[in-house]
């Protein structure tokens, strides 16, 4: 199998092409605007595209999508939910276990919500997994964006269903670099809290804007590196809900 990604300077958003092999039959992954060196190779290499399967309705994940699938004239296949909460429609929907094969890819469709109601990780020939926004190298997806579905979803999702997959297993997220379930097992630092391994946190914290006058007070869990070279924190407020936040909303007290 060929795996090729673009990724947008600005979003760092990921759109990828999966070919079978070369000349022969391929998939395209969401839609960044900066699809040109996916679609040149196909092009190129006489590939024959089959479909455009999106993770999330996120837009730096579904920009430009109909342009580039009416480049292939193939059908948007995506999840129930993706058709009901994109503004353009979808000509194909699928949902969680639902297997689409194509040429020598299998790909099956893993409901993954939290970051997202509608989200959904693809793996592929039991070898790779695009994980789009819900975990990346490093780190893990937000769970305060637009219907997220919050942070016990996203915990679920990653615990009891990606981290189950072999640990050889590829990871191709939504944003930057690729890593492996291994080193995600091993490495990422929300991974290790849910283990058990690593203690959370317990300094006071708000969140919200940095010019906000009603900030919500909360505990820092974790703070950790993102990917965008910025971080991520671990919330949790006084009622004892969790939430997963960019840095930039996070002030220190105390």
């Amino acid at each position: 199998m060929i795996l090729q990604r673009v990724e947008q300077a600005e979003w760092l958003s990921n759109a990828y092409l999966l070919v079978d092999e070369i000349g022969g039959t391929g998939v395209l992954v969401d839609s960044n605007g900066v699809t040109d060196p996916l679609s040149e190779r196909a092009e190129r290499e006489g590939t024959r595209i089959t479909h455009l399967l999106l993770t999330h309705h996120h837009w730096d994940h579904v920009f430009e999508m109909r342009k580039l699938a009416d480049r292939f004239g193939v059908p948007i296949h995506a999840h129930e939910k993706t058709a009901e909460l994109l503004d353009e429609p979808v000509d194909e929907t699928f949902g969680d276990g639902d297997v689409i094969e194509t040429g020598g890819l299998r790909i099956e469709v893993v409901h993954t919500p939290g970051h997202c109601a509608d989200h959904c990780a693809l793996t592929v020939n039991d070898s790779d997994v695009l994980t789009a926004d819900v975990i990346f190298k490093g780190t893990v997806g937000g769970t305060r964006a637009p219907a997220a579905t919050g942070f016990e979803d996203l915990k679920s999702s990653i615990m009891d269903r990606l981290m189950k997959l072999p640990h050889e297993t590829r990871i191709h997220p939504g944003h930057r670099e690729p890593s492996t379930i291994g080193d995600e097992w091993e490495h990422n630092p929300f991974v290790r809290i849910w283990r058990g391994l690593d203690e959370e946190g317990s300094d006071p914290v708000s969140i919200g804007p940095a010019d906000a006058d009603d900030r919500e007070q909360a505990t820092l869990v974790l703070w950790a590196p993102d990917y965008d070279g910025g971080n991520k924190a671990w919330v949790r407020f006084a009622d004892g809900s969790d939430a997963i936040v960019g840095g930039s909303q996070v002030k220190r007290e105390g």
